[in-house]
């Protein structure tokens, strides 16, 4: 099923931009899932704005700031139709890039924000996340570090990532938060426990990432160890590998049937499975699925107009709950430890 309609639109989080209710996670096109066609890449982002597209994510650590620098060109030619937003807080040992941390710290976030709006090429960034969460620092004190970057004029909106409902309450309380990104899928739903029902209450935007299973909802791979190429971050991922992934595959079965019915693909089931969660929960909810070819975007858009009946649902509700495999090698580095 493919369709070439513009998408419709969302506020972003409580008086916040218009932004297509479908984004584009920017993150594969130069970094992270193996090589690139830089072309199709390029025509991958206009055909996405062509469709209604205006949310486009990025971070400071996707080929430690490379992401944003491919990005830049496209980002100043349509400056005045999109939304861009960029993440800090991840960081990476040069000498080990296997070894991460993070840092929530005044110091840190104005040496990150310089450096984002320097390689974007742009006087604002529309909207700045926390891209992970230091449990050693106040949230409140990072947030209000943060809230200072509005007030100069650096950024427009602040957003978090990985947070808990407890977590969000307490940075909404220091500055509006307009977003929160976290990975939600059918594959991914301990974000339900907590975070999902804080931002519904406060009226903050939910930017679901990974909203395939980086592929494997799609059945682009079915074990990323024997399909994948040696640089392709999803070999990390233990429920994409192995008898994880040989587990994971028979999951698709209630997918793949609704699929068929409907003369769609699974992605865009999956796809419209989270479009049903803003539509019940009514909040916005913007995945951001990733890609870097202009026939997934059209496929991808598709989705936003796919209603799932009840039944269609609720095939699909139980799949979650028998995953089998972590979402990363290191839990810790989620706020699925702190739910």
């Amino acid at each position: 099923m493919s369709d070439t309609t513009t998408i419709d639109t969302a506020t972003l989080g409580t008086g916040g931009p218009r932004v297509g209710v479908q984004g584009l996670g920017c993150m594969g096109m130069s970094f992270a899932y193996g090589p690139t066609d830089a072309a199709e890449a390029r025509a991958t982002l206009e055909r996405a704005l062509d469709l209604g597209v205006t949310l486009f994510d990025t971070a400071d650590i996707y080929g430690q700031g490379e992401n944003e620098t491919f990005l830049s060109p496209f980002f100043r030619a349509h400056r005045d139709e999109i939304t861009i937003a960029t993440k800090f807080a991840i960081v990476i040992d040069p000498a080990n890039p296997t070894a991460r941390g993070i840092r929530n710290d005044r110091p840190y976030l104005r040496e990150c924000v310089e450096g984002s709006l320097r390689r974007l090429d742009v006087d604002v960034i529309d909207l700045y996340y926390m891209h992970r969460r230091d449990p050693a620092v106040p949230i409140e004190e990072t947030v209000g570090a943060m809230a200072e970057l509005v007030t100069e004029g650096k950024v427009k909106q602040l957003g978090l990532s990985e947070v808990t409902g407890p977590e969000l309450r307490a940075a909404h309380a220091v500055h509006p938060i307009a977003a929160v990104q976290s990975e939600w899928s059918l594959f991914s739903r301990d974000v339900e426990r907590t975070a999902v029902p804080a931002a519904e209450e406060l009226g903050v935007a939910f930017v679901p990432y990974s909203p395939l299973g980086r592929g494997f909802l799609t059945g682009a791979f079915t074990d990323a160890s024997a399909e994948l190429t040696a640089d392709d971050f999803r070999r990390q991922q233990p429920r994409y590998n192995g008898s994880n992934a040989e587990t994971n595959r028979a999951l698709l079965e209630p997918v793949r049937r609704i699929a068929e019915a409907r003369g769609a693909t699974l992605g865009q089931i999956a796809l419209a499975w989270l479009h049903a969660q803003a539509a019940a929960r009514a909040m916005t909810v913007i995945p951001i699925p990733g890609t870097r070819r202009r026939t997934r975007v059209e496929e991808n858009t598709a989705a936003t107009r796919i209603e799932l009946t009840a039944d269609e649902l609720a095939a699909l509700d139980p799949i979650a709950a028998r995953v089998a495999g972590d979402r990363y090698r290191d839990m810790a580095f989620t706020s699925a430890g702190r739910e």
